[in-house]
């Protein structure tokens, strides 16, 4: 309301930009009417113009404030500002007008629109010590924004590169244009659209296809086969102890079924579902779950190779000539040739003098072997689980505790107490036997073990009446009547009972046993003492 000359400015003389050496201090204006044109002028005074000389000295008609210093506002402008008499910059670069809305001559001698009485007018700036932060309201335009409230339709035919946008705001008109010059062209294309469309499409297609994969993996049906098989047979070996998901992922690894959770749905559907036992199955590729459930509670599945603890390799591999269909000595070609191939751990091999670096490692169990089958598949199978029990047992420890040279020994252990044992009971006592005739310098054997059973396999048989002639004279490491210490490996795969025996023998000083019906052992700690068990026995014969 008091012009536009940088309030607070400096002169270069030290003089205040309104005149004068004190400061400005204005009285509160008495505003004119609304719609008045002109101010009030005083009797015998001209007209005050902003083009005018502010230096007159002539007298305010609203605060009786000179307003001095001989300052020039419509001056011609000097270096791109208004020439205020080299006393201070004007801040503005707009044309000053008559805040009070008349019809003012502008400093060039033109007429000058009244800016302050349009909508899009700019109100002159206060004081400094009068002005006030709320913002004026926006004056009423007469333009109608339309249904979309003004904001620019994206899809509308209005932002196209041809030609002016034809609902530009009249303040633009009036002021951005009057005084920036022509107002840029919006431009958008229709790539734009494509692009975000594609984006949108591509967005709930995404969507979409998670979605469908969620609700599938949480509501939909598990993955599988349709019929009993294609045929192709299949042997699948079950672990003591496993559950749904176990046999499941097993017979999905084999090619049986194709997926775990049909099994185990299939499985949970069947009554008799929870009574799959432990062993090896013969089944076909490509089953259905409910086809694998149902075939596996059944008989015809379970026709297996059953290995009872002790049993030697070499049945081992008849059996399974014969139930593969196969010429006789065919697995055990594989055996012998095939071995390291066949998953032994690594303490099991390199091992000098021994007959079949199989032996001790076809575990004692039920296996599926059935005609179409590989004998390198069955022999993995059982040596996986021999190895699966021997880890689990920490035969590796175990063996350094007892004063072992390494776990093989400690099977070979175990392989004797499980021949020469008649129960359970006598595994612990048998494998203490072991342990005290080995002790270098007993005073009882002398190192010699002095067993029956490994002369028999090595030789093949199961005899019983043997003399002591014959066992000490034949010259094999496995002939314990011969060599002191153990033989060059086991004898014959142990079973569970007969391997913890080895592991936790008993501590009563036994050195001598004896079977008196076949069924039962007697244990003795002498020479003597076992010696009277013997004539014992030998006099119940002769009866």
């Amino acid at each position: 309301m008091y012009g536009d000359q940088g309030w607070g400015q400096q002169a270069a003389d030290g003089q205040s930009a309104y005149g004068g050496q004190g400061q400005y201090h204005p009285q509160q204006p008495q505003h004119p009417q609304q719609g008045q044109q002109q101010h009030p002028q005083q009797q015998g005074q001209q007209p005050q113009q902003y083009g005018g000389n502010w230096g007159t000295g002539q007298h305010d008609p609203y605060g009786q404030q000179q307003y001095g210093g001989g300052q020039q506002y419509g001056a011609q402008p000097q270096g791109g500002g208004w020439d205020n008499g080299g006393h201070g910059h004007v801040p503005y670069g707009a044309d000053p007008v008559d805040p009070y809305g008349g019809q003012q001559q502008a400093a060039y001698g033109g007429e000058q629109p009244d800016l302050y009485g349009a909508p899009d007018a700019y109100p002159p700036p206060e004081p400094p010590g009068r002005r006030r932060p709320a913002a004026e309201p926006e004056p009423e335009t007469g333009w109608d924004p339309g249904p979309d409230q003004g904001e620019h339709a994206f899809f509308a035919g209005g932002g196209d590169d041809d030609g002016d946008d034809d609902h530009d705001d009249p303040r633009d008109r009036d002021g951005r244009r009057g005084r920036g010059g022509k107002k840029p062209k919006k431009r958008r294309s229709g790539c734009a659209c494509l692009v975000l469309t594609v984006i949108f499409a591509g967005g709930v297609g995404g969507v979409g296809y998670f979605g469908y994969q969620f609700y599938q993996n949480r509501f939909g049906a598990a993955p599988d086969f349709a019929g009993s098989g294609n045929g192709e047979k299949v042997t699948v070996d079950i672990p003591p102890g496993a559950g749904g998901y176990v046999i499941g992922q097993r017979l999905k690894d084999a090619g049986v079924i194709k997926s775990v959770d049909a099994f185990v749905s299939a499985q949970e559907q069947n009554p008799r579902g929870k009574s799959i036992q432990d062993g090896g199955y013969t089944l076909e590729k490509e089953m259905s779950a409910r086809s694998a459930v149902e075939l596996m509670l059944s008989p015809k599945s379970r026709n297996n190779l059953i290995i009872a603890e002790g049993r030697r390799n070499a049945w081992v591999y008849a059996q399974i000539d014969k139930r593969l269909g196969v010429s006789q000595g065919t697995t055990q070609k594989v055996a012998k040739e095939d071995y390291k191939n066949l998953g032994l751990p690594s303490w099991a091999e390199n091992h000098p003098n021994v007959k079949d670096p199989l032996e001790g490692f076809l575990y004692p169990s039920s296996y599926g072997v059935a005609k179409g089958g590989k004998p390198e598949t069955i022999l993995k199978q059982m040596v996986s689980r021999a190895t699966q029990t021997y880890d689990q047992a920490g035969v590796e420890k175990k063996a350094k505790s007892l004063g072992l040279d390494s776990p093989w020994q400690l099977i070979t252990v175990a392989s004797l107490a499980q021949a020469e044992g008649t129960s359970h009971d006598d595994f612990r006592k048998m494998a203490e036997v072991v342990y005290n005739r080995l002790k270098p310098g007993n005073a009882q054997t002398n190192g010699m073990l002095e067993f029956d059973s490994t002369y028999n396999y090595i030789k093949g048989q199961s005899k019983i009446d043997l003399g002591l002639t014959e066992l000490r004279k034949y010259d094999n490491r496995y002939n314990t009547y011969y060599y002191k210490g153990l033989p060059p490996g086991p004898i014959g795969n142990p079973g569970a009972e007969a391997l913890k025996g080895a592991i936790d023998p008993t501590s009563d000083g036994w050195y001598y046993f004896i079977s008196m019906d076949g069924k039962t052992s007697k244990f003795t700690r002498t020479n003597a003492e076992h010696q009277k068990l013997v004539d014992e026995w030998n006099a119940s014969r002769k009866n």
